[in-house]
């Protein structure tokens, strides 16, 4: 049983800027957290979104967990600005505690006058020990799934071999003599990815060449950039997040020739095989839309090419009235 509410055993306050050194180091050493909590990379948008950020202490004082967290019309997300962000706990955090933590969140929550807490779960695949107790606990506070995107990952314990399609687009790229190398040219591949998204669905990425620049300079070991050529022109381009077990593909972009050419293939094929062939996971990222209740086919089907199956990215809604 958890215990009231008017003696919490988990003590909630905002984070302030002096915590940013402990807010780094305990998600260094938490058992789901990833360097996109780290400020440098939470605060590079910060004027984007009105940060309402988290920390949780137990009774001694001790940091026990963080919440990257954004604020908007009273409803506090977690993050907005991020592709996803829940509770970051470290190999400490059981289930019972999580329950007290969750009792004096929604107890501050909605004394700070928030009505709804958006949820975006940290899919398991980044988890470096099991750590879905708040998945638990938002059930228990009948938190609602409302958004269930489909990412595509390949498992590197049990791997699919490349379909047909892939492995003749790879050998028609090397029959190209396309060389594959890391770029720090973050500008260039991002105008190029500004172009296709524009061309083929009147949208904009998410970052700008500037911010992936600066991103990049920030995270240098962490957000890495693969290009291929040919005769020295840019042809496709992979940015990679690099969050220790898993290495996301958080773009990946061709020109028309590019495409024909199987340069995107190739850079993937010497990803996947070599340059990370030590990594537990490669994952490719979403295929939904529309808070996922659109698959684009087409581009599902192209990642399972290359062996990656279904992990799904998951949404609550919890909302702060009563329990």
């Amino acid at each position: 049983m958890s215990r009231p509410s008017s003696t919490p055993a988990v003590r909630v306050s905002a984070y302030a800027a002096g915590q940013k050194q402990a807010w780094d180091e305990f998600v260094d050493r938490s058992k789901n957290g990833l360097f996109l909590f780290r400020r440098d990379y939470m605060e590079y948008h910060a004027d984007r979104f009105t940060d309402s950020s988290l920390t949780f202490a137990d009774d001694e004082g001790r940091l026990i967990a963080l919440l990257p967290a954004s604020v908007k019309d009273g409803v506090v997300t977690s993050h907005a600005g991020l592709t996803f962000g829940g509770v970051v706990c470290d190999q400490t955090m059981k289930a019972a505690l999580m329950l007290e933590l969750f009792d004096a969140l929604g107890d501050h929550l909605k004394r700070g006058g928030a009505t709804k807490l958006v949820y975006k779960a940290v899919p398991h695949i980044y988890h470096r020990l099991p750590a879905e107790e708040d998945l638990y606990a938002l059930f228990r506070k009948g938190a609602r799934l409302f958004r269930r995107d489909i990412s595509t990952t390949i498992d590197a314990r049990e791997r699919l071999p490349f379909s047909k399609g892939r492995r003749w687009s790879i050998k028609q790229a090397q029959k190209a003599k396309l060389v594959v190398e890391r770029s720090h040219d973050f500008r260039a591949f991002m105008a190029m990815e500004e172009a296709l998204l524009a061309a083929k669905y009147d949208v904009r990425p998410t970052h700008t060449g500037a911010e992936m620049e600066m991103l990049a300079a920030r995270f240098p070991e962490e957000i890495k950039l693969f290009v291929s050529r040919r005769d020295g022109e840019l042809l496709a381009g992979v940015v990679v997040y690099e969050y220790g077990r898993v290495a996301h593909a958080q773009y990946i972009s061709a020109t028309d020739e590019g495409k024909k050419t199987g340069a995107p293939d190739l850079i993937l094929d010497f990803l996947i095989n070599d340059y990370y062939a030590g990594a537990r996971y490669f994952d490719f990222g979403i295929s939904t839309e529309r808070g996922g209740r659109y698959l684009n086919a087409g581009l599902i089907e192209n990642k399972q090419g290359f062996g990656g199956r279904a992990v799904v990215h998951d949404f609550y809604e919890w909302e702060l009235g009563g329990d």
